[in-house]
């Protein structure tokens, strides 16, 4: 309408712009006071229509105003599809716009296409008006999954708004059983847990068991993927809840079993859960010509599809073209090379949720499900042509150690396997599965030459049970760590696995199985001669050279023949003292060896090693022993005292009970009292370790800890743990072996406030 000011005055485009604003501003505070219009729906369409064009809305309120009104039972659905079309053709050049640029925060301006379609209430017309009526119909709801995913992927209020909706997210669940709609119903589910503030109980699914044993083998692997939000304890990160006293506050808070502990039951109940995983972690799959040229390609990608159910759809629609096209030959080779990384992400899953449900309460249950299903065998049977095939790019690739991490396919199953490894190993009988039947002859023999009785577990193995072929998995776990490159991430979670093999009760047959197959001069090859600086490598190798070299002869005489001049043994020793977290643990085992050797006198071959060996003689002086434990407790604290770093108060109590039955405690604390003045801070040490020794009483004294595992590493009874602590914070100041005795009565600190709170 022409004005005074002509047909298009400034004028009157800032008035319209206004007005259009205006109307957003009504909607957004409308949605918050709960009072007034809430949704474009309750827009007169003439108004929006004539506020689109300034406002640059294009077309979105009225196509939502389409969208609830054809959504109804009773409606034309084919107008419904094309309001969908044309809906999602709008959000997803955001969406991959978005996917594209990083994933940077979303915001308002950036995405206006999102946020005008939240805005007029798109995403509640698809929830309520528009997937539950049209449920029946698979194209529609495809479609209206489609435009809410966009939605998610641009804006997390969306995301958050949706996972607040419990009811919305049950639902989600029923339309899993539906094979036409199962990967877009599963990425959504997977962004929305994702955000979720309250783990969801997973018994509240309708008809779970059914849905479970509805999926095909490729559509439980993705379910795995959404299960791992599930059953995983939330992660509390780096700060003060990450803390031993913050922990064991939290359990006194929370007694009983969380919604992931309960998850997890809910998960064994269902028949046939853990023998189909099983299947799927074993199965095997057929390389094609050409897999790691495409395999480097997909590094270059691979961010874009870190998502396994992305994958999914890429192989479903490169498979459609092979049997659309008229020859397929020049397809094959691709959609072949994207099944195998596909097979690849799906195993990933698999094994995370696996490893999940071996470190919960009922992980004697799993593995007796996980033996009786033949998993390690079938894992060995896959070693060589698929978990370490000799694609070998990703392997030199130096990452951190957080099994999150954003890291490749090959990286993440490689990562996966091993973590699995370390936990059905971890003080199990069942580790012996992972040799064939010929290692488990060779261990007997070991025993028998030694004249010592073999451990029950390698009796009470079932051999039909374990690894078939020339080599066991454990064997074939060694080969490949020998070839990696001194700092390769890899090599952390490889020496965890084999460490963990040797945790528990000291088997010297163990130990000696390794010894001949050259590890500990391979550890200490890395350690010394390989220039590696990784602290998380190191920390591995340094504590799986102590479990295999306890009390054991042959080991410590291996190492003096490694490590045979000053200038190799000081380079050890500089590896140790850089940092004692990281290597105390090594330095428990040569303090227990040496006392164990030392009452072996009329051992000819123990007096031989106690006098050649160059670590036994440095550690025989009480000097050094004095200087660590000094160390040892001068580097932790009550508040800062966590799963990483207690050791270290384990290792100086190992010192003091050793000293204690020699009937040298005394001794050692007078030492400890004189270094304290000699670095004039009187009271300071002693006070540390009386407050250190309080909370350990607290933490390992609860009748929810395992303590079997002090015990086993130490050969020494938990009582006389027990009893040693009591003994260093006994109250009489006359009495030469209590703490109190050797702090002067101004510097006296020893309330207990702290474990109070």
């Amino acid at each position: 309408m022409a004005t005074l000011l002509g047909p298009e005055s400034p004028w009157t485009e800032r008035n319209k712009i206004y007005r259009s604003r205006n109307i957003l501003t009504r909607i957004r505070q409308s949605q918050i006071a709960g009072r007034g219009f809430s949704r474009g729906t309750q827009l007169p369409e003439a108004l929006l229509q004539e506020r689109d064009n300034r406002a640059r809305w294009h077309g979105i309120p009225v196509l939502v105003q389409e969208l609830y009104a054809s959504s109804h039972l009773n409606s034309d659905f084919s107008r419904t599809r094309t309001v969908l079309k044309e809906l999602s053709s709008l959000l997803s050049m955001e969406a991959m716009s978005f996917v594209t640029e990083d994933r940077k925060t979303a915001q308002e301006s950036t995405f206006p296409n999102t946020y005008t379609f939240d805005l007029f209430g798109g995403v509640d017309v698809s929830v309520y008006s528009g997937l539950a009526p049209l449920s029946l119909n698979d194209d529609l709801v495809k479609d209206c999954l489609s435009v809410l995913y966009n939605c998610c992927i641009c804006t997390e209020g969306v995301t958050k708004s949706l996972a607040a909706r419990d009811d919305f997210v049950f639902f989600l669940f029923t339309l899993m059983t539906n094979k036409k709609i199962f990967l877009q119903t599963a990425t959504l589910i997977e962004d929305i847990l994702g955000v979720k503030k309250e783990m969801i109980q997973l018994d509240g699914i309708p008809n779970l068991p059914g849905l479970v044993q509805s999926f095909d083998q490729q559509q439980l692997a993705n379910f795995c993927r959404i299960l791992s939000v599930t059953i995983s304890e939330p992660d509390v990160g780096n700060d003060d809840k990450h803390t031993l006293l913050a922990k064991n506050a939290q359990q006194k808070r929370n007694t009983s079993p969380s919604r992931a502990e309960h998850n997890q039951v809910t998960l064994l109940n269902i028949p046939g859960f853990i023998e189909r995983l099983c299947k799927l972690a074993t199965r095997k799959v057929s390389e094609a010509t050409g897999v790691s040229n495409f395999l480097q390609e997909l590094e270059e990608w691979y961010t874009w599809l870190d998502n396994a159910l992305v994958l999914d759809a890429l192989v479903q629609m490169a498979t459609d073209e092979v049997e659309q096209s008229s020859t397929g030959c020049n397809w094959h080779r691709l959609p072949q090379s994207m099944k195998v990384v596909n097979e690849i992400m799906h195993k990933v899953e698999v094994l995370y949720v696996l490893c999940v449900l071996l470190m919960g309460r009922q992980r004697n249950q799993v593995h007796k499900m996980l033996a009786e299903f033949r998993l390690i065998p079938g894992l060995n049977s896959l070693f060589d042509k698929l978990i370490w095939r000799k694609y070998t790019a990703a392997n030199h690739v130096v990452h951190g150690q957080n099994e999150n991490c954003d890291c490749s396919p090959e990286i993440s199953f490689k990562i996966q396997f091993l973590r699995l490894l370390q936990s059905f190993s971890d003080h199990h009988e069942n580790k012996y599965l992972l040799l064939n039947s010929q290692e488990l002859n060779e261990l007997s023999a070991i025993s028998l030459k030694a004249n010592i009785p073999e451990v029950d577990a390698l009796v009470n193995t079932d051999r039909s049970l374990v690894c078939d072929g020339k080599k066991g998995l454990l064997t074939r776990l060694l080969t490949v760590m020998k070839r990696e490159p001194p700092d390769s991430s890899f090599r952390f979670w490889q020496a965890r696995a084999v460490e963990s093999f040797l945790r528990g009760a000291t088997s010297y047959a163990d130990q000696m199985f390794l010894l001949k197959r050259g590890l500990l001069e391979h550890i200490l090859f890395c350690i010394i001669d390989s220039g590696c600086r990784s602290r998380d490598v190191l920390q591995s190798y340094f504590d799986l050279l102590g479990e295999l070299m306890k009390f054991n002869v042959d080991a410590f005489k291996r190492f003096n023949k490694y490590v045979n001049t000053e200038e190799k043994f000081q380079a050890f020793l500089s590896q140790i003292d850089s940092s004692l977290v990281d290597s105390n643990m090594l330095l428990r085992c040569i303090v227990l060896s040496l006392d164990r050797f030392e009452n072996l006198a009329e051992d000819v071959r123990v007096v031989e090693v106690l006098s050649e060996c160059f670590l036994l003689s440095f550690m025989a002086r009480v000097e050094n022993r004095l200087s660590f434990l000094f160390r040892l407790i001068n580097i932790i604290n009550v508040q800062t005292l966590t799963q990483e770093n207690v050791s270290c108060l384990n290792t100086s109590l190992v010192v003091l009970m050793l000293a204690r039955r020699r009937g040298k405690l005394p001794f050692y604390l007078s030492a400890l009292r004189e270094k304290e003045r000699a670095e004039k801070y009187p009271g300071c040490l002693l006070n540390n370790f009386h407050q250190l020794l309080r909370f350990w009483q607290h933490h390992y004294l609860n009748k929810d800890k395992d303590s079997t595992c002090l015990e086993n590493s130490s050969c020494i009874p938990f009582s006389y743990w027990k009893e040693t602590v009591s003994v260093l914070l006994g109250e009489d100041r006359t009495s030469l072996c209590a703490i109190a005795s050797y702090i002067d009565e101004p510097y006296m600190e020893l309330d207990g406030a702290l474990l109070e709170d």
